[in-house]
């Protein structure tokens, strides 16, 4: 017997109908689609997806109270669920200090029945998360970027009502664990912090015997996929390939050991024909999931040049994109709608672009479905873990990396393994890039090295920007406005991981007046475009001489940067965009094939 149909216990429509975004000096498009009972309605994991599911978005009573203190008698207001409690789409838009908790309630309906698991999923939340079902705890997870889930079915308790209790301490900048661009005090390259949940939470019955994850491996040269599914005890299923809704692969086998799906048709997976399989899998048991999978190896060989180049599919591809912040006026760092998570990727297709690199922070998961259904690639950063002012134990060593202690190090190393385990079957996600510059960057090739033990399928950056020790498949340079490269060489490939930065402040778009800033400044569009192309010009020689990648800061404007292709509230894109991708068309080209 499985559950019945989960009903969530939504707020009273009086407090529905009464909340709306906190005022704001920007809006996007899409704020004003969002509402108390339309929080990102769609499914949030769309390489994992089950049919029965309870979204929990919406309003849940919050509090803000000293650390110090236990669970609140009473709770302040409502927030809306998954928005940062620091954004305009909270509702409430006020910082949390580290001398504080942010506490969250709400219920909700789960029938219970017998033989029958009910698990509770966060997509993430900053940065400690305790978790307590009917007052029971539930759970514990720290870190702001990675997926978790328990299960809650021990906690529930007679009867349809029950009480989710979350409570969440954040210390953003004041400690050592990876936040990214987030400071107490925003200013020029540093944003507003983020706190608390901001993925979506849900529910989701499964039968005893369910499927935990499943690994997705593409190997185009023998035509198949290597696919690994997990449960708790060994268990037989089968897996269905489908292209265009025919059938082109089934194989059984027993779960926790890897299977080969032989396909007999292989259409390749790249951003000029984003080609997508669909995948279901289903337990002899009764459980069943819905997923993808894209056909595409990434690999570094010698071009006709002899020069070493990226290769997507056993063909050098020369890679221009924005550095990609991920950031909102309105959410900050949730995007208000999918519509608008999607409305990034088109923008940058059209400008001609084939890549971004997701720069110190990662995505809720249907951002990387849209970079593969769009046909986008992704080079993922690690967030930073940095603080203003180092903790005791913290220094620098001899070779400039710095010194973490011991569990610090391994918390970071946790979430990063978690990070890559969470999108390690997204076709678009090409290269890991765990380090940024001298951002918290620790035992580096130590680190580089076990991120390629953990996926050699894709190439590690070594790392991004100035601090190269040596190691990894490529070798980054950073230069403002540039552009400028590595010179070419036997073992690794040259990149340039962050150029441009050309800024333009346009009036009515912008989120302070007076605080604005870009690495070179221009006064109008036609002079910024002249300028791009300035530098689009003197990039291809560089091309021509062996450099396999460039990416241009930024996708947007971000609070007080105004280098971004488009403004913040993504109202106004400052290029011309056919130009531009007649520009980004020549390079691509240059490369010889």
């Amino acid at each position: 017997m499985q559950l019945a149909a989960l009903l969530v216990c939504a707020p009273a429509l009086t407090l529905a109908a009464d909340w709306k975004p906190a005022d704001n000096p920007l809006t996007t498009p899409w704020t004003a689609q969002v509402t108390a009972g339309h929080a990102l309605p769609e499914y949030p994991r769309p390489q994992l997806v089950r049919t029965r599911w309870t979204n929990l978005n919406g309003l849940w009573d919050y509090a803000i109270r000293p650390k110090a203190e236990d669970r609140p008698a009473q709770f302040e207001g409502k927030l809306l669920v998954p928005f940062a409690v620091e954004s305009a789409l909270s509702g409430v838009k006020r910082p949390i200090t580290p001398d504080q908790r942010l506490w969250y309630r709400r219920s909700f309906t789960a029938p219970p029945a017998k033989g029958t698991r009910l698990l509770l999923h966060f997509g993430a939340v900053d940065w400690r998360a305790q978790v307590f079902v009917n007052g029971q705890a539930a759970g514990q997870h720290e870190g702001g970027y990675d997926p978790f889930t328990f299960d809650i079915t021990g906690a529930l308790k007679p009867g349809a009502e029950q009480e989710l209790v979350v409570a969440v301490w954040d210390p953003t900048d004041s400690a050592l664990q990876p936040r990214g661009k987030q400071v107490l005090n925003p200013n020029g390259i540093w944003y507003t912090a983020v706190s608390g949940i901001w993925q979506t939470v849900w529910l989701e019955p499964v039968p005893a015997a369910y499927i935990r994850e499943i690994a997705l491996r593409p190997d185009i040269d023998a035509h198949q996929l290597r696919l690994t599914v997990a449960t708790a005890d060994a268990a037989d299923f089968t897996a269905t390939a489908k292209l265009r809704g025919k059938v082109v692969g089934r194989v059984t086998g027993k779960s926790n050991a890897e299977v080969k799906l032989a396909l007999s048709q292989t259409e390749l997976w790249s951003p000029d024909s984003p080609t997508l399989y669909d995948l279901d899998v289903a337990l002899k048991s009764g459980d069943s999931v819905m997923s993808y999978f894209g056909m595409r190896s990434v690999e570094v060989r010698a071009d006709a040049a002899g020069t070493n180049r990226i290769f997507l599919n056993h063909q050098p591809l020369f890679q221009i994109g924005p550095l990609d912040q991920g950031w909102w006026p309105d959410g900050l760092y949730t995007a208000p709608t999918d519509e608008a998570l999607r409305s990034d990727i088109d923008t940058l297709k059209k400008l001609g672009f084939n890549m971004a690199r997701k720069h110190v922070k990662v995505e809720p998961a249907r951002w990387y479905y849209w970079c593969d259904k769009l046909g986008f690639l992704v080079w993922q950063d690690m967030p930073s873990a940095m603080t203003r002012t180092p903790p005791s134990g913290v220094r620098k060593g001899a070779a400039e990396d710095v010194q973490f202690p011991a569990e610090i190090a391994a918390s970071w190393e946790r979430e990063l393994k978690s990070v890559i385990h969470s999108l390690i079957n997204a076709p678009s996600v090409i290269v890991w890039v765990p380090f940024n510059e001298g951002w918290g960057q620790h035992a580096t090739n130590d680190v580089l090295k076990m991120v390629k033990a953990l996926d050699p399928t894709r190439l590690v950056d070594g790392p991004s920007g100035w601090e190269d020790r040596g190691w990894g498949d490529l070798k980054d340079m950073h230069s403002y406005p540039g552009p400028d490269m590595f010179p070419i060489m036997k073992d690794r490939v040259s990149v340039l991981g962050e150029f441009g930065g050309l800024g333009l402040p346009l009036a009515g778009h912008l989120w302070w007046d007076k605080r604005n800033w870009g690495y070179r400044t221009f006064e109008d569009r036609d002079k910024l475009q002249a300028g791009y192309e300035g530098l689009i010009e003197k990039l291809e020689p560089l091309v021509k001489q062996g450099l396999a990648a460039a990416i241009y800061t930024q996708t947007s404007d971000v609070e007080g940067e105004i280098n971004g292709l488009m403004t913040y509230d993504r109202k106004v894109v400052k290029f011309d965009a056919a130009k531009l991708a007649e520009l980004h068309r020549k390079l691509m080209q240059a490369v010889p094939r």
